[in-house]
């Protein structure tokens, strides 16, 4: 039984519950709410749906879920609360996505926003280069490269290749110097005469 002083009447369910089952209402003498928390949750609940149903949406049923768990809604997965990332400005102080599906979204939208291409298209480039980077043909191709002047995507290549690249500055010219010096001959002196040699220009 709840003391009368520290108590008040639900309109809804009749009951006499604590003060603290009402939420704050300063236009009310009390400085209640007339309903009590779980009557008014019930409320909105009910008013959601017939909302979603109204314009032709699908309503989300509400998941069983046990403690120190969350119901992640991108993978429909029921996952410890360790998997989910912290936000502050939450009600319950963890982000709306798990760990694992922020990563993929993540992934998604840095092509998206970088190169302009979706995952199914890069996969694609990928299946059309015969699934090994475009550049040493043996490596597994993990990186979108595309040209810095132009942003246009040209191929996927492994870590080495795209690192490299990266170092030539893109230079065509330095690239072929690069590949002459190894293949041994850019640096050969050329005999003109005896004892007189020339060092390419």
């Amino acid at each position: 039984m709840v003391d009368e002083a520290n108590a008040k009447q639900c309109r809804k369910c009749q009951r006499d519950l604590p003060l603290a089952a009402f939420a704050r209402d300063k236009n009310r003498r009390d400085g209640l709410q007339v309903h009590c928390r779980e009557c008014v949750a019930e409320y909105s609940a009910a008013h959601y749906r017939r909302r979603r149903e109204a314009m032709g949406k699908s309503v989300r049923e509400k998941a069983e879920v046990p403690a120190g768990h969350k119901l992640c809604r991108t993978c429909g997965e029921v996952k410890p609360h360790s998997e989910w990332h912290r936000n502050a400005t939450a009600s319950d102080g963890l982000s709306t996505r798990c760990k694992a599906c922020r990563a993929i979204q993540g992934r998604q939208g840095h092509l998206k926003r970088q190169y302009g291409i979706t995952e199914a298209e890069r996969d694609e480039l990928v299946a059309s280069q015969g699934g090994v980077c475009c550049i040493c043909l043996a490596s597994v191709p993990e990186h979108v490269d595309h040209c810095h002047e132009t942003g246009r995507v040209r191929g996927v290549l492994c870590f080495s290749c795209n690192a490299a690249l990266g170092q030539f500055k893109d230079r065509p010219d330095v690239i072929r110097r690069a590949a002459a010096y190894v293949e041994g001959i850019a640096w050969k002196p050329t005999l003109v005469a005896p004892g007189v040699y020339q060092l390419p220009s």
